[in-house]
């Protein structure tokens, strides 16, 4: 076996590894999410929605508060308690006045397909649905005082006509009837930024000691993609440490929640491309909180806030405090604007760059500046292709025109093997003495694969995780570059009305990638050992099936990527004098081409 089909079986065998690890972490993960998805729908149809309970009192114009067990679809659960309207350039939906919650939004911009008639993608829903997702805060009495405070089933009052836009804050209120009048003033911005503030008056005759809270509440275990690159569920940032819980792990821990005393931070949910969090004052001192409760059979998850110390409320004084909630899509340059603007610690965090961050944030800066160039993120991954190309140039270079001296060496290195029939030793140390005085590298084939995975593995990244790539168009077919190319060979390109299984989901562009890698392998002569004359002839069909599950986005960079290798490779061979026999090539890697020859 001579010294490049060595590196290159070793690059096959690193690039292997990484597909089938894919395979491995994502495909198998993906199946068993959906199978166990589909059991709790079905357990969850079986349930009987139970009726809504008595009006709670307090506004004779509040419909009947709902009953803590029971499950009603979206629209009858917000037509259920009164509310006021939120309208903003990004956001739709409403504030609950029964316990001042935000428990409806959906943001304008984004939908759930491709499709423009689409429904919009909702984040908060009223605890009463399947999949109750909301923002509460509250008060609770210091340990030896008692006083009656807003709970969840508190009917708040509000403006008439009332609306949040971001020109309008809305205020609403409460009378405890005893002397506490609590009131919470609700602002938001063009994006997705809620500013609360809160405040207590005490009208009483005794002083009053309170504890502020504030929560996010998520009912049922959402369904989420399940894949080692991309972290989803509770997350928040405290004295500087950020904490990624995922459900599975909370629901294992029981009833011992996760406890953290800070100062500041931030803490809720992250989704691939939507989140929430709680982000009290920078100097608040307070104990952060993440927990599950799987009472009634019903999986619950939480994170929250809640004050280290209790705030004494002198008769005729007032406190207030400010806080603030993030809800909405996960934009780069909105996220990073409220860690700067704000100061939040590590808030542009909530976009998981991963561990090599220092790599996947500037590609990802590089491919938006493109884009904006552009007007087009795919054409923006072809033109970084070539900048990233023109960068390693030279050290792919040097790998190039080292593979061709081996290739000149070729000669050479088969006399040795018949000089030296049987001491492979000897042909060891006769082919370093070769490599030397030519000054060859054995280990020069590897460089450009080893090159391309980082590339690869970031902008797989970043592709993935980013929602600047989520139904971000190319051309043609391709209209989201972050799903993979939706057309199938298996089904003649939608000429025959069939659902291939998902190993037989075969596109135009993963096609495409592996014919160049199959031209990409044929400049080089096939090897005379049959086995790995095999392997040049199926890796690029094993690459073609593995891919065509990937991002399209990354699969147009796979494709063009070779397209650009197959010019770089050939002209350095040229002008190392190095022949070029594709054609030749091709035909002696066919057996019946070549017996066809012979």
């Amino acid at each position: 076996m001579t010294g490049d089909n060595k590196n290159f079986l070793l690059a096959i065998v690193m690039s292997a590894m990484i597909i089938f690890g894919w395979q491995y972490f994502y495909a198998g993960p993906q199946q068993e999410a959906l199978k166990q998805q589909m059991l709790a729908q079905q357990a969850q149809q079986a349930q009987q929605a139970e009726q809504a309970a008595p009006a709670t009192g307090g506004n004779a114009n509040a419909p009947a508060a709902l009953a803590d067990n029971v499950i009603l679809p979206r629209d009858q659960a917000i037509a259920a308690s009164a509310r006021v309207e939120i309208d903003t350039p990004s956001l739709a939906g409403s504030i609950n006045l029964q316990g001042g919650r935000l428990d409806d939004l959906q943001l304008k911009n984004y939908r759930e397909t491709v499709s423009p008639s689409s429904p919009l993608i909702t984040l908060l829903s009223p605890s009463a649905t399947k999949e109750g997702f909301f923002a509460e805060d509250g008060y609770v009495a210091a340990p030896g005082t008692t006083a009656k405070l807003p709970d969840p089933k508190t009917i708040w009052t509000a403006p008439a006509n009332a609306k949040l836009t971001t020109t309008s804050p809305v205020t609403l209120t409460y009378d405890n009837g005893e002397g506490l009048v609590f009131t919470k003033t609700i602002a938001i911005d063009d994006n997705y930024l809620f500013t609360i503030t809160r405040s207590v008056e005490n009208k009483s005759a005794a002083p009053v000691a309170l504890l502020a809270y504030s929560r996010l509440k998520r009912n049922g275990t959402p369904k989420t993609e399940n894949i080692y690159v991309l972290h989803e569920g509770l997350i928040g940032v405290t004295e500087g440490k950020l904490s990624e819980i995922d459900y599975a792990d909370l629901k294992e821990e029981g009833a011992l929640p996760v406890e953290t005393a800070s100062i500041g931070g931030w803490a809720g949910f992250t989704d691939k491309y939507w989140a929430a969090a709680l982000i009290p004052a920078n100097d608040a001192k307070v104990r952060t909180g993440f927990r599950y409760d799987g009472a009634g059979g019903r999986d619950s998850y939480q994170a929250d806030f809640i004050s280290q110390e209790a705030t004494s409320i002198a008769p005729g004084g007032s406190v207030t405090a400010v806080e603030r909630l993030f809800a909405g899509a996960k934009v780069v340059q909105i996220i990073n604007g409220y860690h700067d603007a704000l100061k939040l610690d590590h808030f542009d965090l909530m976009i998981d760059w991963g561990w090599f961050y220092f790599f996947t944030k500037p590609l990802f800066w590089l491919l938006e500046m493109l884009k904006a160039m552009t007007g087009n993120f795919g054409v923006a991954i072809l033109i970084a292709t070539v900048l990233i190309k023109a960068a390693f140039y030279p050290l792919a270079n040097k790998s190039y025109e080292s593979m061709s001296k081996m290739k000149k060496l070729q000669p050479e290195m088969e006399r040795l093997k018949t000089v030296y029939p049987d001491d492979r030793m000897k042909q060891q140390q006769e082919l370093m003495i070769l490599y030397k005085k030519e000054k060859v590298s054995p280990l020069s084939g590897c460089l450009p694969m080893l090159v391309q995975i980082p590339v690869f593995f970031a902008l797989y990244k970043v592709i993935y995780v980013t929602i600047e790539m989520r139904h971000a168009p190319f051309f043609g077919w391709i209209q989201d570059l972050s799903a993979p190319d939706p057309t199938n060979l298996f089904t003649l390109f939608g000429l025959i009305d069939w659902a291939p299984p998902s190993f037989l989901m075969l596109g135009i562009w993963p096609i495409v990638m592996g014919v160049t890698m199959w031209v990409q392998m044929r400049l080089n002569p096939t090897p005379p050992d049959p086995v790995q004359a095999q392997l040049f002839n199926w890796m690029p069909v094993l690459f073609t099936f593995m891919l065509a599950m990937f991002p399209a986005g990354l699969v147009i960079y796979w494709a063009w990527n070779n397209s650009l290798s197959i010019i770089q490779q050939a002209t350095i061979m040229k002008r190392q004098g190095v022949e070029i026999n594709l054609l030749g090539n091709i035909r002696d890697s066919l057996p019946f081409l070549k017996k066809a020859k012979s």
